[in-house]
């Protein structure tokens, strides 16, 4: 088969350039990346299509093609869309229907022949599924990875503030994308079934899709790679990755301190990650203080506790108070923050620091699946991650629990699950052994390919097509999007607050 994997905001490339610092650049990357190898590993045609992106800042995103070394039948291939800089998601909207759609659908036609199915990644893959599967009739799958109700919920959106949200996040567009895509592809592809049935039953989605309909739904977790996130892995930059662990320990944590084992988090700069709540826990246990450092990988920024990110949002929302907490609880020498270079170097980073009886921990305030708590548990770290999401699924099975579920909103409570695993070997080893056994028998990229390789036989085999009880219109603002035809305000109040 011939399978297009649509994701215009994922700069992907042969280096795999995609852990910066930008709050675009998340796992969902990593996540298609790697279910595109599986699925061309198992001999079928792949594409990867994203957006061409000539900016000084990337110049490896300007290439028409890509590929990842070593790896057959998958191609990057990047289209215009809009300025030829980078642009953060929100921005995208108009010009993935004037140009980027219209870009994809002539590159397969000078080519000669169209993929056979799409899937479709986050809201502005979506549009692009249904724009496509509208002209084309192309079926595609939808997989959110998040949904904006949610983001809507965590941000406390109310009617005053629900404009000034909407200027930036551009909710309406949003919420208006993601009912289409969940109403007309093929099937709608969640981590988790939590997150089918606690997400996709929000009163926004009211009549998109039926959650109780098994047939519009499949849930297929995301796995791990263990030839790279396994405590026996060797990654090509093993060596010069501790060196570099080392020095920047040196560089930011007390002489005296520097043999204990640290918490380390590794996840975008974003709020909703509350890396804020994790600094803060830290800041008011002398337990912890006493047991450990924290580690923040901060992708694309080497020294985030000096040094300003790019991004203003990044700036002001997540790095600022962070190095409040650090001036006013005096927890400098304490708390290192820095980038790796690549996911190898990141699964090195683990394996060194789970050498030091060290702990990941993920403090989001919502997490609909979680990758990287079982990336670092395949390499031997054990984990303390929120019970709010899909983590509940993958680290916990009947009464067995393979990690420490925190409540992220209660510092008190983040505070005890790391003191759990610090201050007592055993309950470490149980975590550490228990985790990482779970992780490389259950969750893997080739079970995810294959998940979405059974309903793709399926949905192209079917003489059916999708059965719906009724096909929303495409909005006329992902026909002709202009500032008259755009979702107002009104229309995304009806949605959002019913």
């Amino acid at each position: 088969m011939h399978i297009g994997f649509l994701n215009p905001q994922g700069n992907f490339n042969s280096a795999d350039s995609y852990i910066t610092e930008h709050p675009d650049f998340g796992g969902q990357l990593v996540y298609v990346k790697e279910v595109a190898i599986a699925m061309a590993n198992q001999g079928h045609k792949v594409d990867i299509l994203t957006r061409q992106i000539i900016d000084p800042d990337w110049p490896e995103f300007a290439g028409e093609f890509d590929a990842y070394p070593n790896v057959e039948n998958v191609r990057i291939i990047r289209l215009p869309a809009g300025p030829q800089e980078f642009l953060r998601k929100e921005l995208l909207w108009p010009y993935l229907v004037t140009e980027w759609v219209p870009n994809i659908l002539k590159f397969y036609q000078d080519e000669g022949s169209l993929p056979d199915f799409m899937t479709t990644h986050y809201a502005d893959g979506g549009l692009c599924g249904v724009l496509i599967e509208d002209k084309t009739g192309i079926p595609f799958s939808f997989t959110a990875h998040s949904l904006g109700a949610q983001k809507m919920d965590k941000l406390k959106i109310t009617p005053e503030t629900l404009a000034e949200k909407d200027e930036y996040f551009y909710f309406g567009r949003r919420l208006m994308v993601e009912r289409l895509s969940m109403n007309r592809s093929v099937i709608n592809i969640t981590n988790t079934e939590q997150e089918r049935l606690k997400q996709y039953i929000h009163h926004a989605y009211d009549g998109a899709v039926e959650v109780g309909d098994d047939s519009r739904f499949a849930v297929i977790p995301p796995g791990v790679d263990p030839k790279m996130f396994s405590s026996e892995a060797r990654a090509h930059n093993e060596e010069p990755t501790y060196q570099l662990v080392e020095e920047r320990l040196a560089r930011d944590i007390s002489e005296s301190r520097r043999h204990l084992p640290v918490i380390l988090a590794s996840s975008r700069l974003d709020p909703k990650k509350n890396l804020l709540g994790l600094v803060q826990a830290f800041a008011q246990s002398p337990t912890l203080q006493e047991k450990a450092n924290i580690v923040l990988i901060t992708g694309g920024l080497d020294n985030a506790l000096k040094e300003p990110a790019k991004d203003e949002q990044t700036e002001k929302m997540v790095l600022a108070p962070i190095r409040e907490v650090v001036e006013t609880q005096n927890l400098w020498g304490k708390i290192s923050a820095f980038s790796v270079p690549d996911q190898p170097a990141l699964a090195a980073t683990y394996r060194f620091l789970a050498q030091r009886r060290s702990v990941f921990t993920l403090t989001a305030l919502y997490e609909p699946f979680g990758l990287a708590p079982l990336e670092a548990a395949a390499a031997g770290l054990p984990v303390v991650a929120t019970k709010n999401g899909g983590l509940t699924e993958s680290l916990q099975e009947g009464d067995q629990k393979y990690g420490v579920l925190i409540d992220p909103e209660d510092n008190t409570d983040i505070a005890k699950g790391l003191e759990q695993l610090l201050c007592d070997d055993q309950e470490w080893e149980k975590y550490a052994q228990g985790a990482q056994q779970r992780v490389l028998n259950c969750y893997t990229w080739e079970a995810t390919a294959a998940g979405y390789l059974k309903i793709i036989e399926e949905a192209l085999n079917s003489s059916k097509g999708t059965q719906r009880a009724e096909t929303l219109p495409i909005h006329p603002y992902f026909l002709d999007p202009k500032s008259e035809t755009d979702i107002s305000l009104v229309e995304l109040s009806k949605l959002y607050f019913g």
